[in-house]
């Protein structure tokens, strides 16, 4: 991890904390995300993509936003979370006496999601991007 003092999640603002965090939750609303406001300067939202049938995309975005000095600063960070879909055969054991056990196949069609990868979005345009929006919905 480099730690560098640059960085893409962050952006500033002349606004209060509090008001400034309620432009992030109309921004994030707004793109059709679901939001967790329980908690005013501290929100979650997240959304689901379904880019292929067998795959499926989880965005969660969380915003912070802090008092700095004269300004405010809204933190934000992405984690993107990626699923497929898996089918899952099983088999039935049996057991003759004399004769051991056997395993025969059982065809059954379970399918269900299973996560593969996970990671923080680290494109500066994505947060480009929102900080844009949030940007526009002061005026």
């Amino acid at each position: 991890e480099a730690f560098d003092a640059e960085t893409p999640f962050q952006f500033h603002s002349d606004l209060p904390p509090l008001v400034l965090c309620e432009h992030g939750k109309r921004a994030l609303l707004s793109q059709g995300y679901e939001v967790d406001a329980s908690a005013p300067l501290n929100l979650r939202g997240s959304k689901f993509f379904q880019p292929q049938s067998e795959h499926q995309v989880q965005l969660r975005l969380t915003l912070v936003c802090l008092q700095t000095g004269k300004d405010s600063t809204l933190y934000a960070n992405a984690l993107q979370t990626r699923y497929e879909l898996k089918s899952g055969g099983s088999s039935t054991g049996l057991s003759v006496a004399g004769l051991g056990s056997i395993s025969v196949p059982w065809p059954t069609d379970k399918s269900s999601l299973v996560k593969v990868g996970e990671e923080t979005i680290s494109d500066p345009g994505f947060y480009q991007r929102l900080f844009v929006l949030i940007d526009t919905l002061k005026d």
